[in-house]
């Protein structure tokens, strides 16, 4: 079961060097992965630790991003792609997604690749075409692809998907992929050990209940219990 977090804007460099000091001396072999703001990267983890954004290059011209040579300073091979909030709010297309999945590729890394849909989709029950789509874009027998499921309508709302939604579609991904599919979107204390016993499902993405160490801490303790 893999237990991976997204703190998004969120921590500064010494606030997390406590957070991974904290989460670090909790765990006990579980598959985790945290993928921190750029500026609190830090070495020397027995977790994991992601990148939630990156340009598709060894460095380079780009004001303001950040490419391989940055995240080869600090060992990172885990990165985030397809994130809602970098496709609607910073406008990520599908061809710039693909341009970063390719480059991910191309250097082995792990990719969380996100999907999902907005409440005007799931209303009109067209999740799964929606979803399927979103998929066409890249190559599903990537050997090192993690596929996060995150309905847009759920996430930082408070409101999550009941377990017999999240079960329907994880199992429908599951038809036409190998890769582990994690669940994100108001995961919590309450509903994540239900969604974890789901068949298809490998593991969760959490945000904003993962930004507290100890509670994530919490989470991954009830996922298991």
């Amino acid at each position: 079961m893999k237990f991976y977090a997204n703190l998004k804007c969120n921590h500064t460099r010494a606030s997390f060097g406590d957070y991974a000091e904290i989460l670090g001396g909790g765990l006990g072999g579980d598959d985790v992965c945290v993928f921190s703001p750029a500026s609190a990267f830090i070495n020397g983890l027995n977790f994991k630790l992601g990148a939630q954004n990156f340009y598709p290059c060894e460095s380079g011209a780009f004001t303001g991003e950040i490419g391989r040579v940055h995240l080869d300073e600090f060992g990172i091979k885990n990165v985030l792609i397809g994130h809602s909030e970098r496709r609607e709010i910073l406008g990520e297309s599908e061809a710039f997604l693909r341009a970063k999945f390719d480059f991910a590729v191309k250097n082995g890394w792990e990719i969380t690749y996100c999907i999902g849909e907005n409440l005007g989709v799931f209303e009109s029950k067209k999740t799964k075409e929606f979803l399927q789509n979103q998929l066409k874009n890249i190559d599903l027998g990537y050997e090192n692809l993690v596929i996060a499921y995150e309905p847009i309508w759920a996430i930082g709302t408070g409101k999550s998907a009941n377990t017999d939604e999240i079960a329907e579609i994880l199992g429908f991904l599951a038809t036409f992929t190998h890769a582990p599919l994690l669940y994100g979107g108001s995961v919590n204390a309450k509903n994540i050990a239900e969604i974890c016993k789901i068949s298809s499902c490998g593991g969760v993405l959490v945000g904003t209940a993962s930004w507290d160490a100890h509670n994530f801490l919490n989470l991954i303790s009830t996922a298991k219990s």
